[in-house]
């Protein structure tokens, strides 16, 4: 990290942390090789087992290393990291990604074009494959009316390969939180990550917020990172589908305003049972268990759901959730997906 500190906004990394010193080192290493000028960084270990907080504190004595007595999540590890700090910008970053050395340029010049502009992602591409856009989130994360999330060069588990379609800065609907830049003042406005979520769609929930607000939220495909998608929780994993589901449905609940919930709910929830079965057809016990204690732990916590919704509807702008409802795909991106066989995002239409 360059010690020249201009007079750069000051942009603050917040890394949450629970176990992996093998993956966390990588992450490290090239941040310090980041060009931009006036960078901190904060590492939120999660009560890791593995001494990762001893080695940050050897090896990385200028990274700012704050401790948890418990794992608290991928939205609590990031919300312990921003209050904790005083920064223009905060940039959320997973522990299992590398950088160019200039990427985080691009990021700050989108925020900084626009006073409006909450959120920027960069462009994700696989660690593995780095030709492929990354799971987590490609170059921008796109969102339909039911609230299945896909992204500009990934739908479901198809991922593409990236061909310079996508190299055209837009708007998109969520930005990942493998590696998101947010503007610190929307924060002020709208909160932090919901810990409820505690990892999985947190990042969509926020910026579902920021856009009832008013903010926009875009891509800088100028910037670029690497991620290991599913280093922390292989995709396989239960508690991965079980998150996945539950915080689909609770994030829903909590930001659609209830004039739509009447109509979007009901059909949310038939799809949910469409999974349900294929999932007891193929033989997939994990994604079945999960999607009935998803749709329980949604069923059985209706205060707190009801809670969630009214305080997201203190925030909400009249005026802006027309134009959130616009920047969503008006279809179902499963329809078209699994029926129609549209494997990209560049080919759907809305």
């Amino acid at each position: 990290m360059n010690s020249n500190t201009k007079k750069q906004a000051l942009v603050t990394v917040i890394i949450p942390h629970w176990n992996g010193i093998e993956i966390l080192e990588p992450c490290l290493r090239s941040l310090e090789a980041s060009t931009y000028p006036n960078l901190k960084v904060v590492v939120v270990d999660n009560a890791s087992t593995d001494k990762s907080a001893s080695f940050v504190r050897r090896e990385f004595p200028e990274v700012t290393l704050l401790e948890n007595v418990k794992n608290m999540g991928f939205a609590g590890g990031v919300n312990v990291g921003i209050q904790h700090a005083d920064s223009d910008y905060f940039l959320v970053l997973n522990n299992d990604t590398t950088h160019d050395p200039d990427w985080v340029e691009p990021l700050v010049a989108a925020l900084e074009s626009d006073p409006q502009i909450a959120a920027v992602q960069p462009k994700i591409m696989s660690a593995q494959n780095p030709t492929v856009f990354d799971y987590a989130g490609g170059v921008g994360g796109l969102l339909d009316v039911l609230a299945f999330p896909y992204a500009l060069g990934r739908i479901f588990t198809t991922t593409e390969t990236d061909d310079g379609y996508y190299d055209t800065a837009q708007d998109i609907f969520w930005a990942s939180g493998t590696a998101l830049l947010l503007r610190a003042s929307a924060l002020k406005e709208v909160g932090l990550f919901d810990e409820d979520f505690f990892a999985h769609m947190e990042e969509i929930d926020l910026c579902w917020r920021l856009h009832n607000a008013g903010w926009r939220v875009v891509n800088a495909p100028s910037s670029r990172i690497f991620h290991h998608s599913g280093w922390t929780l292989p995709p396989d994993r239960y508690q991965k589908k079980y998150l996945n589901h539950r915080n689909n449905l609770m994030m829903i609940i909590k930001n659609y305003p209830f004039a739509y919930l009447a109509a979007i709910l009901p059909a949310r929830l038939a799809l949910e049972a469409v999974a349900l079965i294929f999932s007891a057809f193929i033989r997939d016990w994990k994604r079945m268990i999960a999607i009935v204690m998803a749709l329980g732990w949604n069923l059985f916590h209706p205060l707190l759901l009801f809670k969630k919704h009214k305080e997201a509807g203190k925030k909400r702008k009249p005026e802006a959730v027309s134009q959130t409802l616009q920047r969503m795909y008006g279809g179902s991106i499963f329809f078209q997906y699994f029926l129609r066989g549209q494997k990209r995002a560049r080919d759907i239409r809305g």
